[in-house]
């Protein structure tokens, strides 16, 4: 497969409506669809990359922190890029011009966690934060129509917010806080691994109440990344704290219909090369297939996610990132600079390109 085919498949045949401009194709406004990560040269420099449907870089945007995830603002030409832990700045690009147009500062105390989400009219931007005097997480709403003018600041009653989505009903914030203290001051040493408390939170988005909260089987299973399903089925992803030779689950189901919360164990020799550490999650909107990456073990976990069944792993050496491509497999992006493809059908994957950058963990489309 060519790399004008492979950016193509990613983006062919996915406008889902209602589901989100994460997997939807624009048509007939003009639009460039891009892949967007946050990126790292080899000496080092951060940036924001934009990949075209050649496969051809469409610009590189250097910046201060070290990003991590990102999001589209619906129905505008912007993008936007988180700095991870312990980053204080989220960056506005114009995907037309390939330009930085505007940072926003997360204000004295806090700093952010890599992750945000937009309501579906795209007013509303939610971002995950540390009010690390106080170890407190919260769900901060920015205002994007008044120059993202900061409105409120949703309690958690909970440590370490990372990744968050909306749920398919608009309405509702579903949210992985992972549970771990850290502080600025002492780079990222995890403060309270004895302590820690982990949960999926589901999280009003318009005045913060939070309806329901799911705590994983071991308190020291952080929950950190996740997806969902058009159904509202929640795929979450942790990272074990624990003692490196014990082997739990480290996939969360919330199921769509029934509201009932369980973990997936895999089989033992797969479960183990996992080295108790996932990365990004993505559920593919036309299957039954998700994807989970673990770059420390080198693999990539395909499972049934309206079954709840394991179905593969692939060796994917550093893998980073996943997206859902057209036809029912996903693209991962790995730390050395490949782009590969997978499918659940099939024991190998498949290497697209070879770029030379460091991909971080995760993948935004921006159709």
């Amino acid at each position: 497969m060519t790399r004008r085919r492979f950016l193509q498949a990613t983006l062919a045949g996915l406008s889902l409506a209602g589901f989100g401009a994460r997997l939807a194709l624009a048509t007939g406004a003009g639009r460039q669809p891009l892949v967007l990560s946050a990126v790292d040269d080899a000496a080092g420099n951060h940036f924001i990359a934009g990949i075209d449907l050649a496969g051809r870089p469409r610009f590189q945007i250097p910046v201060d922190d070290r990003c991590h995830g990102g999001c589209q603002r619906p129905g505008i030409e912007h993008a936007l890029l988180f700095a991870r832990r312990p980053g204080r700045h989220f960056y506005i690009v114009d995907t037309r011009r390939g330009e930085e147009v505007a940072r926003i500062e997360a204000r004295e105390g806090f700093h952010f966690y890599g992750h945000g989400v937009f309501s579906r009219d795209s007013r509303y931007l939610y971002v995950t934060l540390n009010h690390f005097p106080s170890g407190e997480g919260v769900i901060r709403v920015y205002d994007a129509d008044e120059n993202y003018r900061h409105i409120a600041d949703y309690a958690l009653d909970g440590i370490g917010p990372h990744e968050l989505r909306l749920h398919p009903d608009g309405e509702t914030l579903v949210i992985a806080l992972g549970g771990i203290k850290t502080h600025p001051d002492y780079d990222r040493i995890k403060l309270n691994l004895d302590t820690m408390e982990t949960a999926l939170v589901l999280m009003d988005r318009r005045d913060g109440r939070i309806h329901q909260r799911f705590t994983p089987s071991h308190h020291q299973l952080s929950c950190r990344h996740l997806d969902i399903a058009p159904d509202g089925t929640v795929i979450a992803g942790y990272q074990y704290q624990g003692p490196e030779w014990e082997t739990p689950p480290l996939i969360a189901r919330l199921d769509g219909h029934t509201g009932k919360f369980s973990e997936i164990a895999l089989p033992e020799d797969d479960q183990s090369r996992l080295r108790n550490y996932t990365a990004s999650i993505a559920v593919h909107p036309e299957t039954a297939y998700a994807a989970i990456t673990a770059p420390r073990g080198n693999r990539v976990v395909i499972i049934d996610y309206r079954k709840s069944r394991y179905v593969r792993s692939l060796d994917v050496p550093d893998v980073a990132g996943a997206l859902p491509l057209a036809g029912g497999g996903f693209v991962v992006s790995s730390g050395n600079g490949s782009v590969q493809l997978i499918h659940p059908d099939r024991e190998r994957p498949e290497l697209l390109t070879h770029l030379d950058l460091r991909w971080d963990n995760h993948l935004t489309l921006f159709a």
